[in-house]
């Protein structure tokens, strides 16, 4: 009995474990499994060479999904068609990451961008040479979709040529409209443009650029053992040394925190004076001490003669003040009591 306790409680951890375990993985990234997913499918008659599954795809530069399959469509959809029927077209399906609400909308608005001119072209990421899928605005009189016979598994949005396809396509056009009369006339042209340049060299004075080059070199020359003479007079490392000590004292007194207190007083003084200078206290005040000197003058002027008085009263006053501390440290008692200490007299002693 206890046994079979045991075996049940072994069954409800594990049962328990697991449905923990998938609750983690549902959290962490689980719930992509059940949302809805926009996945649509181009395709290329031309090669695709760079382009690889998981490439990224944006929307003029928008992030937008990545590539999630590169097929043929003679194995996609032409396994019955017989070979020379066959269009061999390359099938990239594209797998877009966005929010369901976002998906529904795209699924929606497909039809519409294309008949605008969604097209999807591959192009080359900067100096990597990574390609990648772009989908952009075009002409969709210029860039018409391919035609196929099937029935796209997933919807489909037509594609343009890169712009390196379009270059060697034009290149092609070019030579292929060529004729016998154009190569003839092209050249014509080549060789007379041989010929003017053979007359444009043999009229260039080489003679004189050679002796101006010449003495432009001895003069560089020149110029550089004046430096190199400079340079090697110069206490260059005694200057080196110098500036690295004062670097590094400048270090130091850069990350001092005082350095940074004292600029945060500085801007808090600044912002204080920007603030009485803008509400006008300090023109007030200014003006105020101006007032207050002109009535000092007034006053000054006015009692001239009461004020010399009162300066030598107050002469007077610090000569006695003088006269009585003098006469305080040789005989306070006397100042105090009014007459000067009895003599003592001590037992068996002379008087």
């Amino acid at each position: 009995m206890e046994e079979g306790r045991r075996y049940v409680r072994l069954g409800l951890f594990v049962i328990a474990s697991v449905a923990v375990l998938a609750a983690a993985l549902f959290v962490l990234g689980g719930r992509k499994w059940f949302q809805p997913t926009f996945t649509f499918e181009t395709y290329f008659n031309q090669s695709v060479a760079g382009l690889e599954v998981g490439a990224p795809v944006r929307f003029r530069g928008v992030p937008l999904g990545h590539v999630s399959a590169i097929l043929t469509s003679a194995a996609t959809y032409e396994r019955d068609v017989p070979v020379e029927q066959r269009r061999e077209y390359i099938v990239v399906r594209v797998e877009v990451n966005l929010s369901a609400r976002e998906a529904t909308q795209m699924r929606k608005d497909a039809v519409a961008l294309i008949r605008k001119g969604l097209r999807a072209q591959t192009q080359l990421a900067g100096l990597t040479g990574q390609q990648y899928l772009a989908l952009d605005f075009l002409d969709p009189r210029k860039y018409p979709p391919l035609q196929f016979p099937w029935t796209p598994k997933y919807t489909y949005v037509p594609s343009a040529p890169s712009i390196s396809g379009q270059i060697i396509t034009k290149a092609q056009t070019f030579l292929a409209n060529l004729n016998e009369a154009d190569i003839k006339s092209l050249g014509i042209n080549l060789n007379r443009l041989v010929v003017e340049l053979d007359t444009k060299l043999d009229e260039v004075p080489v003679a004189q650029l050679s002796a101006q080059s010449q003495d432009l070199l001895l003069n560089a020359n020149g110029t550089l053992e004046r430096i190199n003479r400079i340079l090697a007079a110069a206490p260059i490392e005694h200057t080196l040394r110098k500036l690295d000590s004062a670097s590094t004292e400048l270090d130091a007194l850069l990350s001092d925190p005082a350095l940074k207190e004292t600029l945060d007083n500085v801007a808090v003084i600044s912002a204080r004076l920007r603030e009485v200078t803008d509400d006008g206290q300090l023109d007030r005040t200014v003006n105020g001490l101006d007032t207050a000197a002109e009535r000092m003058n007034v006053l000054l002027g006015d009692n001239q003669y009461d004020i010399r008085a009162m300066v030598e009263d107050l002469r007077v006053t610090a000569a006695n003040l003088r006269v009585l501390s003098e006469t305080l440290k040789r005989d306070p008692a006397g100042v105090l009591l009014g007459g000067p200490p009895g003599k003592i007299s001590v037992p068996g002693g002379s008087r």
